[in-house]
């Protein structure tokens, strides 16, 4: 299966094989050819299968088919849960914007950060990726309209309606015309999407891929027992004895987020940290700098994992444990994605051990325990 059966246009495929992407993934050779045949999608899939390419695409191919739009209507909307990946799926548009020199305008918007440069940088664009809340704000200045919209997707659906966004979506759903393509992206199958389902999609096509294996199976992971006081020492071991080049670490707060990158820089390791506290613009530009492989470490915490999305990400470090264990197997799934192995390293002190215990038979895994004794961690 190649793009070019799936209808889309030589010009895009040729950016796709700059960037080495030749083959679909099973999610894009389902969602592709039914886009552009104009059904409304329901897509269940994993996060990192390939989905938010899977639906960029075909919007392109049909937007290139120039129509005369008045300033400030949209002909697409895409709306996700939060600002960073409302950044990255904007990301993805540019660069085939950029590569096959489309006519097209893309926005993203969100909150966190100023509404009057979103507000002037509104004229004549045509897909607006938008978090729910400053969608509603940016609809109450007239600063966009929705009357004319052809497409609306709703990417991580699931996370949306788990994130206290009920009455946002709502609003916007009572604000959408009645005529469009609706298409639904979600990585579990629950009662609220199928609630959803109910409202927004009109015979819809359901598209359910399943994974071959456990994600986890692709990660290798190992666990250090070590004194709380020792767990710095032993990540600069670690990253440096390893020769760790891009490292996402996580931990339990954003205090302790600050004092871990802190330390790992005053002991010459290239490190920041990211959480809520960082501004909007910083956040955008350590994701950027990271996945860029310019920055050797990321220290954030749970809140902001949902955001950084990376394929080839090789080390995750839990600094502490998080507090359930399918927040675990989200942080370890960073890496080990789109088919690429990734390393896991969690670092339990002795107090840590039964709730470990109890996310191991969670994960229906015995993780490998490492004594730390011989390590030397007087010099890191």
């Amino acid at each position: 299966m190649s793009f070019i059966s799936l209808g889309i246009s030589k010009s895009l495929v040729t950016a796709l094989e700059r960037m080495n992407l030749t083959t679909p993934y099973p999610i894009q050779t389902e969602v592709i050819p039914a886009i552009l045949k104009k059904k409304d999608i329901l897509g269940i899939a994993k996060t990192g299968s390939g989905k938010t390419l899977g639906y960029v695409l075909p919007i392109l191919m049909k937007l290139q088919k120039k129509e005369v739009m008045k300033d400030r209507h949209i002909q697409v909307l895409v709306m996700v849960p939060t600002r960073e990946l409302a950044a990255q799926v904007n990301s993805v548009f540019l660069k085939f914007i950029h590569e096959s020199a489309l006519d097209i305008k893309t926005l993203a918007a969100f909150g966190g950060a100023s509404i009057n440069p979103q507000m002037m940088a509104m004229r004549n664009v045509n897909i607006l990726i938008a978090t729910p809340g400053r969608l509603l704000e940016l609809v109450s200045v007239n600063a966009v309209h929705l009357s004319a919209l052809k497409i609306v997707v709703l990417d991580e659906a699931d996370k949306m309606l788990t994130a206290g966004f009920a009455k946002e979506m709502d609003q916007i759903f009572a604000l959408l015309p009645k005529h469009r393509q609706n298409l639904l992206f979600s990585a579990t199958l629950n009662e609220e999407i199928h609630s959803l389902e109910k409202v927004l999609l009109h015979d819809p096509l359901v598209i359910r891929i399943e994974e071959e294996s456990d994600p986890i199976e692709l990660i290798t992971q190992s666990a250090y027992c070590i004194p709380e006081e020792k767990k710095g020492p032993l990540l600069r071991y670690l990253i440096k004895s390893q020769d760790m080049k891009q490292v996402l670490v996580f931990t339990s707060s954003v205090a302790r987020a600050d004092r871990v990158a802190d330390k790992l820089h005053k002991n010459g390791i290239d490190a920041k940290s990211i959480h809520s506290k960082k501004s909007q613009g910083a956040r955008t530009d350590l994701l950027r700098a990271f996945k860029q492989g310019m920055l050797r470490v990321l220290v954030t915490t749970d809140l902001l994992s949902r955001g950084i999305d990376i394929e080839f990400l090789p080390f995750v470090i839990n600094y502490e444990l998080p507090r359930s264990p399918k927040i675990f197997i989200h942080r370890i799934g960073r890496t080990g994605r789109a088919e690429n192995f990734g390393e896991a390293i969690t670092l339990i002190n002795p107090s840590e051990e039964i709730h470990f215990a109890v996310i191991e038979k969670k994960m229906k895994k015995r993780v490998t325990r490492i004594a730390c004794e011989s390590f030397d961690l007087s010099n890191v």
